[in-house]
């Protein structure tokens, strides 16, 4: 029996600065920037340790994942910057990167879930967003522009090709350039 696929969320990259500009505890902001800016799951972003980071490198090591196989991602710029601010405000975590303020035990999926929402409200976006969004977007504008599915499946740390595939369907890039056969005229000539 075949399940059914909703499309996922993709946010502009207007749309994911302005949540991330509208949230303003500084530790909630620097978990979306990096779900986004690396393509985390919501639930590697949590289990981030101080050790994942690797600024000489610029990546971020995801070890508690979905299919439980270790994996690399990208660690933007941008994102090290916010990291670094956090951090140093934040009483410089060494274990957990994101631990909670209420036990120094991880984040629960659903207070970060909470708070996205309460951002993505008051950055004006009014259809219906999860904080899972941001891995949408940042495989959905890797795409867009021009970055290899298959890089972006292995940043993902997809397994299976087709879950990336995906993304082929909701990004405009694959309808850039495609011409419907109704403006062709008869003659093979626009």
């Amino acid at each position: 029996m075949k399940r059914e696929r909703n499309l996922p969320t993709v946010l502009t990259p207007q749309e994911i600065n302005a949540v991330i500009e509208a949230t303003d505890n500084l530790k909630h902001k620097a978990i979306i920037a990096t779900m986004y800016s690396s393509g985390l799951r919501v639930s590697e972003a949590l289990h981030l340790h101080y050790d994942d980071i690797s600024h000489t490198n610029m990546t971020i090591h995801v070890r508690e994942t979905k299919g439980r196989i270790d994996r690399y991602t990208i660690l933007s710029q941008r994102n090290l910057g916010l990291l670094t601010e956090y951090w140093f405000q934040c009483g410089r975590p060494k274990g957990i990167l994101f631990p909670s303020s209420w036990t120094g035990d991880y984040l629960d999926i659903s207070s970060v879930n909470q708070f996205f929402k309460a951002s993505a409200k008051k950055a004006g976006i009014i259809r219906r967003v999860s904080s899972h969004a941001c891995r949408h977007s940042f495989a959905s504008h890797l795409f867009e522009s021009g970055v290899d599915i298959k890089y972006i499946q292995s940043l993902l740390g997809h397994v299976d090709p087709r879950s990336t595939d995906v993304y082929l369907h909701v990004s405009n890039k694959t309808l850039l350039g495609i011409r419907s056969p109704f403006d062709v005229s008869e003659g093979g000539e626009s």
